[in-house]
């Protein structure tokens, strides 16, 4: 049997194409849902026509303050101990797919190896290089390499940082965000936020971008510097606009008439505002994926990434810097590129090479 070991919106994302193909060849799952994240996950399955989870290890608040971490890590984890046999029962071929490098994630890791399960490791072998950007990020992802048994890598980069890490490594040549953006374009599903002139979105949660007070006042800047331009669709992530009112910033930006703030939407309408915008204004790795495939301008506030998706295309990297931002902002449309087409689903390469592995244990 496989099961799917999720706990945030992101994984949800990115892990609902691959059950989506397995739903229409046929094949059952199990989806273990860790309750990292809450809200919205009923919708974003709504919007997939995904089943709910058939096991949920935590009810409750979205665990986003850093100091709950630590706590809840250990807690769910143990929560999953003690109801493996509910959940794997007496299934002697299991395969356990975990995604990225949330700690979700890594929970989902330690319980396949205790248990004795195949860990499959999507969109693996992502780095930045730097402990702290992303940070808790980037350690997450190097303990889940050690304790993955088959790897998808989703490039030729990833691909290659995975060489030391024993196990079968596999290169899906996309991620499996490019499945997720081509289902919600072709989606009838129809938002409800109408703009009616030119826009830019806005969407930064990162711990290194919102947890220091002098960081996220400079990215405030920066929003009310392109306010001045150009209507701002600012997207808050709840510790983003909890930082915001925490550093006494956020009525600055909800007071400036050119700046929309919305709480975070369900990811059809999400993709849909994205491709009709005029540039992206993002610290999140996925938005970077999500650009590169509409062909979106797109400036990571980041000072480094461990994507490659748009990079010297439609994307640049701010570092930082403020000679970077304002020659963007002033020159975006040359960052427009052609949407891509691939030839191949990153999620059919995974289903069969999962299948195959399944068929041979």
């Amino acid at each position: 049997m496989i099961y799917f070991f999720l706990g945030t919106k992101a994984q949800l994302i990115k892990i609902a194409p691959v059950m989506k193909e397995l739903s229409d060849r046929g094949i059952e799952y199990i989806y273990i849902h860790s309750g990292q994240h809450q809200d919205t996950i009923s919708e974003l399955l709504n919007n997939f026509n995904l089943k709910q989870p058939d096991h949920v290890l935590h009810t409750g608040k979205d665990i986003t303050k850093p100091f709950q971490i630590v706590y809840w890590s250990i807690k769910i984890l143990l929560i999953a101990l003690l109801k493996k046999k509910s959940i794997i029962g007496n299934d002697l071929k299991p395969v356990i797919i975990n995604h990225g490098d949330t700690l979700s994630a890594l929970i989902g890791s330690v319980f396949a190896k205790i248990t004795g399960s195949i860990n499959v490791h999507i969109e693996s072998g992502l780095r930045s290089f730097n402990f702290l950007h992303p940070f808790p990020e980037e350690i997450t992802r190097i303990l889940v390499f050690y304790l993955t048994d088959i790897y998808f890598a989703p490039d030729k980069n990833s691909f290659d940082n995975l060489e030391k890490y024993s196990g079968i490594k596999i290169n899906t040549c996309q991620n499996t965000m490019y499945d997720s953006t081509l289902l919600a374009l072709q989606s009838n599903y129809s938002h409800l936020i109408k703009i009616n002139t030119k826009y830019t979105i806005i969407s930064v949660h990162r711990y290194e971008n919102i947890f220091n007070k002098k960081q996220l006042s400079k990215i405030t800047e920066i929003v009310e510097k392109i306010a001045d331009r150009i209507k701002v669709i600012f997207i808050l992530h709840k510790p983003t606009k909890q930082q915001l009112k925490k550093f006494n910033l956020y009525h600055k930006l909800a007071s400036n008439i050119k700046i929309d703030l919305y709480d975070r939407q369900d990811y059809f309408t999400f993709v849909k505002l994205l491709s009709d915008c005029e540039f992206l204004v993002t610290d999140g790795g996925s938005n970077q994926e999500e650009s590169s495939y509409l062909g979106i301008p797109c400036l990571l506030l980041r000072k480094t990434t461990e994507r490659n998706e748009g990079l010297g295309e439609n994307v640049l990297l701010s570092k930082y810097s403020q000679s970077i931002i304002d020659n963007f902002i002033n020159n975006y449309k040359q960052y427009r590129t052609s949407p891509q087409r691939l030839d191949k689903s990153p999620s059919t390469i995974i289903v069969n090479e999962v299948l195959k592995a399944l068929n041979n244990t």
